[in-house]
C-alpha cells in the first residue's frame, strides 16, 4: 500500500527535519515568547492551521496571544512579537504584514525551510526546517519523472507543515517546563463551550 510508505516517507522526514533545528534559535525563541507582552501568529493555508494550533496552546499556557487576522485580535506594539510560519518565506501576505510589525518596532520570529528568504532576512530569529515545501516540489517533478516516481507521496507543503506542528508542540512542552505548569493547569485554560 501507498499508505504505509507515505507514513515512512512522512515520520522519517519529519524526524531529520526537527533534530537539524538548532537549538540556540529554539532557546531564542522561547526566550522572546516569554518575555514579550504579546505574541501573535500567522500563516496561511494549512501553515496558518498550524499557527492556529499553536496560538491554542500559548493559550493554555496562559500567553497573551493573537491570530493575525482574527476580528478580535488587537494591534501589534514594540512590546510584542509576531510568529510567521512560511515554508517558503515568500508568500506575499506574511511579508507584507510582516513589514507593518517590524515597522511598529515589533520582533519578528520566522519559521521557515528557507534562510535566505524575504521573510529570513527581516526577522530578528529565524528557525530553519528544511522540510521540502510547494516550491521544492514543483522543482522536482522533472527528476521524479526521470526517476520513475511519478509521485510524490507527500504532496505541496506537507513535510514542512507537519514537521512545524511537532516542532511547536515541542516548544510548547519546553515552555511548560520553563513556566512549571503542568497539563492540569493547561486544562484549567482549555474551553469549556464545546
Amino acid at each position: 500500500m501507498i499508505y504505509h510508505d507515505a507514513v515512512n516517507e512522512i515520520l522519517s522526514n519529519v524526524e531529520k527535519t526537527t533534530k537539524e533545528v538548532n537549538p540556540e534559535e529554539i532557546t531564542t525563541m522561547i526566550k522572546m515568547i516569554e518575555d514579550v507582552d504579546n505574541v501573535y501568529v500567522m500563516g496561511l493555508g494549512r501553515s496558518g492551521l498550524v499557527a492556529k494550533a499553536f496560538a491554542m496552546r500559548l493559550m493554555h499556557l496562559g500567553l497573551n496571544v493573537y491570530v493575525v487576522g482574527e476580528t478580535i485580535t488587537p494591534a501589534i506594539t514594540e512590546k510584542d512579537c509576531l510568529i510567521a510560519i512560511s515554508g517558503s518565506g515568500e508568500t506575499s501576505y506574511i511579508i507584507s504584514t510582516s513589514d507593518i510589525a517590524k515597522e511598529i518596532g515589533s520582533k519578528l520570529i520566522a519559521i521557515t525551510s528557507y534562510t535566505d528568504s524575504s521573510l529570513a532576512k527581516k526577522a530578528d530569529i529565524v528557525v530553519q526546517l528544511k522540510g521540502r515545501t510547494k516550491i521544492e516540489s514543483e522543482n522536482n517533478y522533472i527528476s521524479r519523472q526521470i526517476s520513475g516516481l511519478h509521485q510524490t507521496l507527500s504532496p505541496l507543503g506537507t513535510l514542512f507543515e507537519v514537521s512545524a506542528l511537532i516542532f511547536l508542540d515541542s516548544v510548547i512542552a519546553e515552555i511548560m517546563h520553563d513556566l512549571g505548569q503542568t497539563e492540569k493547569d493547561l486544562k484549567k485554560r482549555h474551553t469549556v463551550l464545546e
